[in-house]
């Protein structure tokens, strides 16, 4: 059939999926078994919603079940590209990815804590960088008492590690 004789309502829009963290081309996806665990509940939760949408409009099912299908399939392909890092076997006295990492940062008197995890588990709110950020890449290979210098601009800010740990 001619797209010229299809009603206009029955035109669907292909749904727009926000991307997931960027994790540029390339680079490993490098995970924690808490952030991989995490991938696997968000799988889980977007099946089940699937599952269970109304069936009472038709229209509306479908681009909702349309939309989640999408966002599986970015989900499924991060989680196939995962590879998890045993945080027990990370190196205690330096920084890997996974550590938890004590800092002084420029002239403060109290630490501040960081994680170093994947992307898709990286949320400043909850002191989890990600592994391609600036700051973490500054701090890799670091061990205590070493203190690393992060350049913005014409301004220095310096990282002086004062512990690094590392649990699930």
């Amino acid at each position: 059939m001619s797209r010229g004789f299809v009603k206009e309502e029955d035109q669907e829009e292909i749904p727009m999926v926000p991307p997931r963290a960027d994790l540029p081309v390339g680079a490993v996806n490098y995970v924690t078994k808490n952030g991989f665990n995490k991938l696997l509940e968000e799988r889980q939760k977007l099946q089940n919603e699937k599952e269970s949408l109304p069936n009472d409009n038709e229209k509306e099912r479908r681009i909702t079940s349309n939309l989640i299908n999408a966002k599986l399939q970015l989900l499924n392909e991060r989680i196939s590209s995962a590879k998890m890092i045993n945080l027990e076997e990370q190196p205690k006295n330096e920084v890997r990815f996974g550590a938890t990492v004590s800092l002084l940062i420029d002239s403060a008197k109290t630490d501040q804590e960081f994680q170093i995890v994947g992307v898709d588990e990286a949320n400043i709110a909850e002191n989890k960088i990600s592994f391609l950020s600036p700051i973490a890449r500054i701090l890799i290979s670091k061990k205590v008492g070493d203190t690393a210098i992060l350049n913005l601009g014409k301004v220095e800010r310096l990282f002086k590690i004062t512990n690094i740990s590392y649990s699930n």
